[in-house]
Formats: C-alpha cells, structure tokens, sequence
C-alpha cells in the first residue's frame, strides 16, 4: 500500500489563530487577551534550520510581545538525552520539537505530554490550535494511548543525495539499483574515491539502508508498528551481510576509517564529505540542507531510490519527521497552542521556515510555500520519487535509542571483524526480542 506525503485537508475544528489562511496579529479570547508570559521552545536541526526557526521566532515576537518566546537549540547529538533528562526533572521547555519515538519512551501512558486535543476542540473557549490542515492519518502518528500528544511536523523518508561534481569527474552515473551500487566502488577506487558514505551512530543509516534492502526483498517489516520483530535471525544476517559487502567493495568506508578521519565530526562537517572525498550521503529530506549548505550551490542532487533487479521499488520507509509538543507541566498551555499553531500554519512563518523541517505536513502551509514559490528544492525533490514507492511507515520502536544502539553494535562487530554475521545476527535477534517485549508492557 502506497503511503501519502502530501496531505487532504479534514476539518477537525473550526477556529484558529490563522485558520484558512487568514492573518490575524493579536490573539484574543472572549474574555480578553492571553496571558503575558515567556515561553520556551525548544528544537535541533542543522544552522539552515536554527537560522530559518530564529527568524521565525523574531516574527512572532513583533507581531506578539506579550508571548515572548525563548529559543532553546543545538544539534542531533545528545539532544534525546537532554531532553528526557529534562522532562525527568520536570524542566522541559513549554513547546518542544520531538522525534517519533519519544511518544513511545517518555510517554508510555500517554500522559507525558500535553493533550492537545483539549487546546485544539474545546467548545469552552477559543480553540488556538487549528488542525484542519491535517488529515486524519497523519494526525494519528501523534496520538499515544487515545491523546494526541503531538502534532506531525512534516513526513519524510530518507534519500541518496550525491555530489554531482565527484561523479562527474568519476564519469559515474547515479545507481539505480543495489547491484549498481555495488559496482560502483570499483570506479570511485581507482581514484581513492567513495561513492557513498553511512554511519552507525547519530542517524544510524549503516542499519537503515541494510533494513531497506532485506524489506524490499522479502516484503517483510523489520519491526511492526506494534512492536513485533517481522525480521528472522536469517532475515538480520541478510542484513549484516549485504552491510560487509558495501565495505568489502569499496562502496563506504570502514567504521575504522571513518573514525580515523573524521574523528567525531558529523558527516555533514568532515572534511571527506566537503571536499568530495565521499560523494554521497543517506539522509533525510527534512535534514538535507545541513549537507547542501557546506557544498557549491545545486552540487548536491538527488539520487534515484534504490531498487532490485526485477524493479521492485518496496521497503523503503517514511515517518514523522518531527513532531510539536507541549509539556504537560506548562503553566500557559493555551499560548503555548497559540504559538505551535503559529509554526505550523501561519502562512508567512511558512514561507520563512521554507523546507528546514521538510514539506509541511499542515495543508496552509505547504500551500503558503507554493503560492510562494519555495515548494523546491531538495526536501521537494526526494518527496516526490517517495510518492512513486511502495513505501512502508517506520515503526516508532525502531527508532528507540535503545534499538539503535543494539543494530549499531552488530554493525560495528561486523566492520571490524570481531563477529561474522552469523553470530552477530544471533545476538541482535535475541537482545531485538527481549527489548521488545520489555518496552511493549
């Protein structure tokens, strides 16, 4: 079944601080003003993202200086961490910026953040979270045990982008399939090339591109939505083998490489990657600038989604790229609603924010951008060859840190010959199991 990226607007509520469209700069209710406060907002992303999201924040403080929010971001690295331990401690910003599996790990009842739904359909007051923009699949990603804890920012999956310049001087063409990816490590060796970088730790795209590989060949989901394991032992080694063979032809550097040049830096900040030396990258839509940004202008490109010799395209997956949250502890929850609403359907923080975050998943802001014309670029392009895939939706548990740390050892036992896969795929089958059925009660 073909998963959407873009969105059908269904009415969930009828009022809103910039609903259909409409600009409105003050917020009132029927008994006056909202309260004056500060509030924080919290976020990662990439210096594209951090510069777009201040300049938005710098919008809303003119139009609303009684709602002073207060920006609170850095990058991926650490920043989960931070972020439980600060909702731990009860210290949490007032809105945050959230990954898909924190639904699961810091709001297993459902009650670890705020229930939207109160700030969104109250027939008591002005609803300031307008969610007609949003179909009901998508709105769906944010519910955690009947509450909607979170609103989806943006959908997006994972692509190969590569430097169009390296590939030029390599007289290479762009892989369309696994097998000529694997061909092309000879090319790009013979002038100390790679044509494809991945990694094991912050984003995990080692494990990622080998799930899609095994997923597209046997139809099988790696981990349901429901927290099953779908891969056998079998199915894993598969994984970890197609893994080695990228090494083994020259197509990625080993993790030992890697770390011996990069030390570690991300990929988007080694030297490797600026200077061509690896010419491709696995990466989400909504993240890519990070990796456009250090190149030429229009070097980066997308690259074709991978698929087998018989041409199935399947096992390629999407998610929430992020999502909005409120903390359940805010003392001003409806101008917190205010503000999120502000990020995800003001049509001129739309045009500001552009594709930092991916395309909008709120219908009146993706449509802001294309009446503007900045539906472009990138995040657009790698959206629209995921609209002609069998796509599969990643299950929040695979994106739990604990599950990442346990693939990203097997991969590492591989790379560096400490495990063959048989033994790899054993251990990792059954830590897989027993972590699940730990998390799933």
């Amino acid at each position: 079944m073909k998963t959407k990226i873009f969105k059908a607007a269904v009415c969930l509520c009828a009022l809103s601080l910039s609903a259909c469209g409409k600009k409105q700069n003050s917020i009132t209710m029927p008994d006056g003003k909202l309260d004056k406060c500060s509030l924080r907002f919290s976020w990662w992303g990439g210096d594209d993202r951090h510069e777009a999201t201040l300049e938005a924040i710098k919008l809303w403080n003119t139009l609303h200086p009684e709602i002073e929010i207060i920006p609170e971001y850095g990058g991926w690295d650490g920043w989960t961490e931070k972020a439980a331990s600060q909702i731990a401690g009860n210290t949490e910003p007032d809105i945050m910026q959230i990954n898909y599996d924190w639904l699961v790990s810091l709001s297993p009842e459902g009650d670890g953040f705020y229930d939207l739904s109160l700030l969104s359909d109250n027939s008591e007051h002005h609803a300031f979270l307008d969610l007609s923009g949003f179909d009901e699949e998508t709105l769906s990603f944010g519910i955690r045990r009947g509450n909607l804890n979170a609103v989806t920012v943006s959908l997006s999956g994972r692509g190969l982008f590569y430097n169009s310049d390296v590939y030029e001087i390599v007289g290479a063409e762009y892989p369309e399939t696994w097998d000529e990816l694997l061909a092309l490590g000879e090319k790009f060796g013979k002038k100390n090339l790679y044509p494809l970088d991945l990694d094991i730790q912050s984003g995990g795209t080692a494990w990622y591109l080998a799930v899609v590989y095994v997923q597209q060949k046997t139809g099988k989901e790696f981990i349901t939505m429901n927290g099953e394991l779908g891969f056998t032992q079998e199915d894993i080694k598969e994984a970890l083998d197609f893994y080695k063979r990228l090494e083994d032809n020259h197509v990625i550097r080993t993790i030992s490489a890697r770390t011996d040049e990069d030390g570690n830096a991300a990929l988007y900040e080694s030297p490797e990657f600026i200077g061509g030396n690896v010419a491709g990258v696995l990466e989400w839509g909504s993240s890519v600038g990070k990796y456009e940004s250090v190149l030429d202008e229009n070097v980066l490109e997308a690259g074709p989604f991978l698929t087998g010799e018989n041409g199935s395209s399947g096992g390629w997956m999407v998610k929430p790229s992020m999502l909005y949250a409120i903390s359940k502890n805010t003392s001003h929850p409806d101008e917190a609603a205010a503000f999120m609403n502000f990020l995800l359907n003001n049509e001129e923080c739309a045009v500001i924010l552009g594709t930092s975050r991916g395309i909008p998943a709120s219908s009146y802001a993706e449509n802001a951008l294309e009446k503007s014309g900045r539906l472009s670029g990138l995040a657009k392009e790698n959206d629209d060859l995921l609209e002609q895939l069998d796509t599969v939706t990643i299950s929040p548990y695979m994106e739990l840190s604990r599950m990442k740390e346990i693939c990203n050892t097997a991969i590492e036992s591989v790379s560096y010959g400490t495990s063959d896969t048989a033994s790899a795929a054993k251990q990792m089958y059954e830590e897989i199991n027993a972590y699940l059925e730990r998390v799933r009660k």
